[in-house]
């Protein structure tokens, strides 16, 4: 499955979700219900994906975790927050050079409609 089919089905299960609840719950809670409709979906899920930092030589287990990782390609970054910024764009744009991963999707559970709330942030990768 392509990065741009799996988003398609990342966006159905995240609007599912958003229907049910609406804003102004926890990030947690967004994230394991999306957790939740992915894996009954049929997708792979890694929750809380640790990603080391690698420079040179050195690999450093420094703490970064990766909300979602869906089907070893799609990086889910999830907020619940007034509004997005450049530092919550930044976060995914660093997990997908650290992972090699070419597509992140960041959503924010806490706006009135999903679709104000999420951005599709591509990695182009050098291949």
């Amino acid at each position: 499955m392509t990065e741009n089919e799996l988003s398609n089905r990342i966006l159905g299960c995240a609007i599912k979700v958003h229907k049910a609840l609406g804003p102004g719950l926890l990030e947690s809670a967004y994230q394991r219900c999306l957790e939740y409709e992915l894996i009954k979906d049929g997708l792979d899920v890694e929750f809380e994906k640790a990603l080391p930092l690698v420079y040179e030589e050195v690999k450093m287990e420094v703490g970064y975790r990766i909300d979602l990782l869906v089907n070893k390609k799609v990086v889910i970054e999830l907020k619940s927050v007034e509004s997005l910024t450049d530092v919550h764009r930044a976060q995914v744009i660093t997990y997908l050079k650290l992972g090699e991963y070419k597509l992140g999707l960041l959503i924010n559970f806490n706006v009135a409609l999903l679709k104000h709330g999420i951005e599709r942030i591509v990695n182009n990768l050098e291949e």
